[in-house]
């Protein structure tokens, strides 16, 4: 027997189903989703290019280098406060035994429930001339007027960056802790055992290994700071995107809106390649096969009350002080006795649209996600990436850059409609609160992807292989087995896309309907007019309303953190 006959003799196992490696579905739904992110970037473009050309110099002259060098301070002063205090308390709670820790635990990520305008507009009453703080420091030492002494004004660059510091510090925190939580502690134990003082412990091992995470936590916290519109106004600070914003609604330029928010790419754009930078080149391996912190180290005497200490203030000046102001507010103007009856109509508004948001942000996160799964591709990667992109896009950029797209789409309705029904519809998607739902889950969609991308990752593909050889087609495998197994992560994701679309405050302005209000807003125009007590209650409800997810969001990295995987990775998705 030859050679070949003894090969073809051999029996050989039947050949498993396999699904198609291009699945049509699967990749139409991927480079839709990739098109939808990617249409309103490319309709800004175009429109800031078609733009008056003679605009552009004023811009240039005398709009475009104060907004610029306002922007780039605020966020540099954001990230140094964010990394100071998000850095600090979390090595400070991981690594050491002081009074409070276990409180400080959940209590630390509590200011992301705050929006950074309502804090804002809660510390210029309270730092302002006439609030409770210069007026006791006047009836003490007996000054008569603001005139007779000077007092730092929060209406200025540095109180933007406090305030906004002081908010969005727990994104660093959070993924700073993460990281913190899965470090080897076999090599923790022998740098001690060699000598290694607490200082140098700290900067040759623990903050070089959790690079990744603070560099992951700071461009999360820059680009919400700079996503911002009411504090900054507010404050009277002149960024890229309040230029954006009056531009637009102020002087009627859409044009020159455009323009700017093509500048404001490119700043978004180096803060993404200064993130990818700083983290390259950088591999890490662990010792052991149970990474996690070592033990604790009990501090005395006056160390454990300034660790306690140094957590406190950026707890209480993010989310204790603000909240307590609210609530005090909320009772000595009888906002709930006399309860406005429009604030119940805004608020199922509110509810409505965020819910409706969700959905479609859960939709086409997991989608993609599971497409993926499904086309094995370089492309299909490149598009999941391409969706994660919206987050990176201020509000105002998106809302800008949806105008086009969206008018388009309701054209194209409406050509259907009066060849059909010889009737026109009108504004189907730019004229509803449609418009506010598509520009949330642009811009949140990189949250459900990251929690699909880190909720599929735990599901062994033996499972799909096994569901292959019995002819489960990929539906029935997303029904009976992948989302099952995802509730976890899906619940995690729509509390976190809720949350961001209560607080979305730019967009939301830019795209709403006409005599549609949300708390958001509601509260702006308070805050417009100079009388925000007014709209404290409403402040209060999107606060309490945050709060569930962000202690949920905490307990889910804790025990993301005793299943043995790094929730770190879900801040750099």
């Amino acid at each position: 027997m030859t050679a070949t006959e003894l090969h073809n003799a051999i029996p050989r196992p039947a050949r498993r189903r396999h699904w198609p490696i291009s699945h049509p579905v699967a990749t139409v739904f991927l480079f839709a989703v990739a098109a939808l992110v990617v249409a309103p970037l490319l309709s800004l473009i175009l429109f800031a290019i078609q733009g008056d050309s003679e605009l552009w110099p004023h811009l240039v002259a005398y709009v475009l280098p104060v907004a610029t060098l306002n922007t780039i301070l605020l966020l540099a002063g954001v990230a140094l406060v964010a990394a100071v205090a998000g850095v600090g308390t979390a090595w400070m709670v991981t690594a050491y035994e002081f009074p409070g820790r276990s409180t400080f635990v959940w209590l630390l990520p509590l200011p992301l429930a705050f929006p950074t305008y309502i804090v804002a507009y809660v510390y210029v009453d309270i730092l302002d001339a006439a609030g409770p703080v210069q007026t006791a420091l006047r009836a003490l030492v007996g000054w008569r007027s603001a005139a007779d002494y000077w007092f730092p004004s929060v209406r200025s660059l540095g109180g933007a960056i406090l305030v906004m510091g002081f908010v969005l510090y727990p994104y660093v925190y959070l993924a700073t802790r993460a990281m913190f939580q899965t470090q080897s502690a076999t090599l923790i134990e022998m740098a001690r055992s060699l000598g290694a003082s607490r200082w140098r412990l700290a900067r040759d091992i623990t903050l070089p290994l959790a690079r990744p995470a603070i560099a992951a936590g700071l461009a999360l916290a820059m680009l919400e700071a700079l996503n911002d519109i009411g504090a900054s106004e507010y404050l009277g600070v002149q960024t890229l995107t309040l230029s954006i914003f009056n531009t637009w609604l102020n002087r009627s330029s859409l044009p020159g809106a455009a323009q700017i928010a093509c500048v404001m790419l490119f700043v978004v754009a180096a803060l993404i390649a200064l993130e990818r930078y700083g983290r390259r080149r950088q591999s890490f391996t662990g010792l052991d096969r149970h990474p996690g912190i070592a033990r604790r180290i009990p501090l005395e005497r006056g160390k454990k009350w300034l660790a306690a200490l140094g957590c406190l203030l950026p707890v209480g000046l993010g989310f204790l002080i603000p909240l307590v102001y609210l609530a005090q507010e909320v009772v000595s103007r009888g906002l709930l006795i006399g309860f406005d009856p429009s604030l119940f109509r805004h608020t199922l508004t509110t509810v409505a649209i965020a819910a409706g948001a969700t959905a479609l942000t859960l939709v086409l996160g997991f989608g993609v996600v599971f497409a993926l799964r499904l086309v094995r591709r370089p492309f299909a990667q490149n598009c999941v990436f391409v969706a994660s992109l919206g987050y990176a896009v201020p509000g105002t950029v998106l809302a800008l850059g949806l105008l086009s797209p969206l008018v388009g789409i309701d054209e194209a309705i409406n050509w259907v409609t009066r060849t059909v029904a010889g009737a026109s519809v009108g504004l189907v998607l730019a004229g509803s609160s449609a418009a506010v739902m598509i520009a949330y889950a642009v811009r949140f969609l990189a949250i459900a992807t990251g929690f699909a991308q880190a909720g599929l990752a735990r599901i062994s593909t033996e499972l799909d292989d096994a569901a292959r050889t019995v002819g489960t087609r990929p539906s029935g495998l997303l029904w009976s087995i992948h989302l099952p197994l995802l509730r976890p992560a899906l619940w995690g994701a729509a509390l976190l896309v809720f949350v961001d679309c209560l607080k979305e405050l730019p967009a939301t302005l830019l795209l709403r309907p006409l005599n549609v209000e949300t708390l958001s807003t509601y509260i702006y125009q308070f805050a417009t007019r100079g009388n925000f007590e007014e709209g404290a209650l409403a402040a209060l409800l999107i606060v309490l309303v945050g709060i569930v997810p962000v202690i949920r969001m905490t307990r889910h990295a804790d025990e993301a953190v005793q299943a043995g995987v790094t929730p770190a990775r879900g801040w750099t998705a």
